[in-house]
């Protein structure tokens, strides 16, 4: 039995990451600020199945077997693309509903090409590359004329979680967004599907997870809401460390010089710019001096694994108390 009355309060908003909608009723009672992260990969992986394109275009879907698979897994759906909507929309519902009021910052999806290959019908409309993790994902596709249409269904879902089902607290975040540039065609491409920043309160995020979004902070600050910081691929790519590479397994650290440099400078641009920026990556739920070292850098909120929560909070707390003793001890005549 834990008190979770007990829990200390802090300046840090302290949020959970979740992967599905099962895990978002299983932790639904910790007493978190929101969520920072909600991934759509496994609604639909798991539960929609089938490549968004598959159900777009089904007469592109070369094996015979998958298209038969396709039809049985949308039985009593006369529309295939309101399949995709409608599953999709009530999963990111289920994660939204706990957490209400409360933001739940929602990523777009951001599959690789290989992953997006095993999905049913996908190996019709994927390309094989030599390095996913660096190839077709996260924002590229998404005004990708091999993906538009694809994208276009889950603009339809998030507007229906936020206007049909009432979820306004749905906070809609881009991943992997490589320039600046690339951001503009985006929310472009959103406001076609009438996902429109502001328009109903309506907040857009970005990850920052790229180089380019550090350098360039204050550019992509004048085009969204809020940045969070996605430790895992910034790391990867600050230190050109395969993060899957067993033989590079002991330099992956978020906590590397180069790497909290980088988050440093990004909160402070951030803050300077007038947006929040919080952190969703595994490096706080693994690392308490890492959630020690953001703490004394202000950023504004930290997202945890669920299981990590009950021991981070009161390292965040103690942080956020040393901070300001220091800060005192600086001010003192």
């Amino acid at each position: 039995e834990v008190d979770l009355g007990a829990l200390p309060e802090t300046r840090t908003a302290v949020m959970v990451n979740i992967a599905s909608p099962s895990a978002a009723f299983q932790w639904w009672r910790l007493p978190a600020a929101g969520v920072g992260l909600a991934r759509m990969e496994f609604i639909i992986s798991n539960i929609i199945r089938i490549h968004p394109m598959a159900l777009v275009h089904p007469e592109r879907v070369t094996d015979p077997a998958e298209a038969e698979r396709i039809t049985e897994l949308t039985h009593g759906y006369n529309d295939l693309k309101e399949y995709f909507v409608d599953v999709l929309a009530t999963g990111i519902a289920k994660i939204a509903a706990p957490y209400y009021p409360h933001p739940v910052i929602v990523r777009l999806s951001d599959f690789k090409s290989n992953e997006y290959a095993h999905l049913i019908g996908g190996g019709s409309f994927e390309v094989a590359e030599e390095n996913p993790m660096l190839g077709f994902r996260g924002a590229s596709r998404y005004y990708h004329e091999r993906y538009r249409e694809g994208f276009a269904l889950e603009c339809r879902a998030l507007k229906r979680v936020r206007e049909r089902l009432g979820f306004a607290n749905v906070v809609v975040m881009v991943p992997f967004c490589r320039t600046v540039q690339e951001a503009d065609l985006v929310i472009k491409v959103m406001a076609e599907n009438s996902l429109v920043r502001g328009a109903g309160g309506l907040q857009l995020y970005m990850m920052c997870e790229i180089p380019s979004n550090v350098i360039l902070a204050t550019e992509f600050a004048r085009r969204f809401d809020g940045f969070s910081i996605g430790s895992n691929d910034l790391t990867q790519l600050v230190l050109g460390v395969d993060r899957d590479s067993e033989q590079l397994a002991e330099l992956f650290d978020e906590r590397d010089a180069a790497v909290t440099s980088m988050i440093a400078q990004v909160i402070g641009k951030a803050h300077e710019a007038g947006i929040r920026i919080g952190i969703c990556g595994q490096g706080p739920s693994n690392h308490p001096d890492f959630a020690q070292f953001l703490v004394t850098q202000g950023i504004d909120s930290i997202s945890l694994n669920p299981d990590t929560y009950l021991k981070t909070v009161p390292v965040i707390a103690a942080a956020e108390n040393a901070a300001a003793v220091k800060a005192a001890e600086k001010s003192a005549p």
